[in-house]
């Protein structure tokens, strides 16, 4: 089964008619989807969408959004844990020279021991730390 990693950057253009990347990244979703393929994110990532949608979109915007991934059989929802979240600190202490958000370290960690290799997004800290970016 082909998995693709969503990061909140691709939530957020799907949830946002106006984002510059909005259609690319639902073409891309829908695709995958069509395919056969399963869309992967974590709890991390949906804390974070949620948030940011509420801020820049609205309340009902953001529950419309939730209401759609809670009935989605096609979303592989995966939870940092203590062990997840331990290996994502490492990652955030070790690249120094990157500016890489903790969220973004627990998405590696997902996507390392899911042997996922790509991530819908438009965040490049994914291609910096070794995965190909989606549109």
């Amino acid at each position: 089964m082909k998995q693709l990693f969503v990061d909140t950057a691709a939530w957020m253009a799907m949830a946002d008619g106006r984002d510059p990347l909005h259609e690319a990244c639902r073409e891309i979703r829908d695709g995958w989807l069509k395919a056969g393929g399963v869309l992967v994110t974590s709890d991390y990532v949906l804390d974070e969408t949620l948030t940011l949608i509420r801020m820049r979109l609205g309340i009902d915007a953001a529950e419309k959004w939730w209401d759609q991934l809670a009935s989605s059989s096609r979303l592989k929802q995966e939870r940092v844990n203590f062990e997840r979240a331990e290996k994502a600190r490492n990652w955030f202490f070790k690249w120094r020279d990157k500016s890489f958000s903790f969220t973004d370290c627990t998405s590696f960690v997902v996507m390392k021991e899911l042997r996922i290799n790509k991530a819908l997004t438009s965040d490049t800290h994914f291609v910096q730390a070794g995965f190909e970016i989606l549109p």
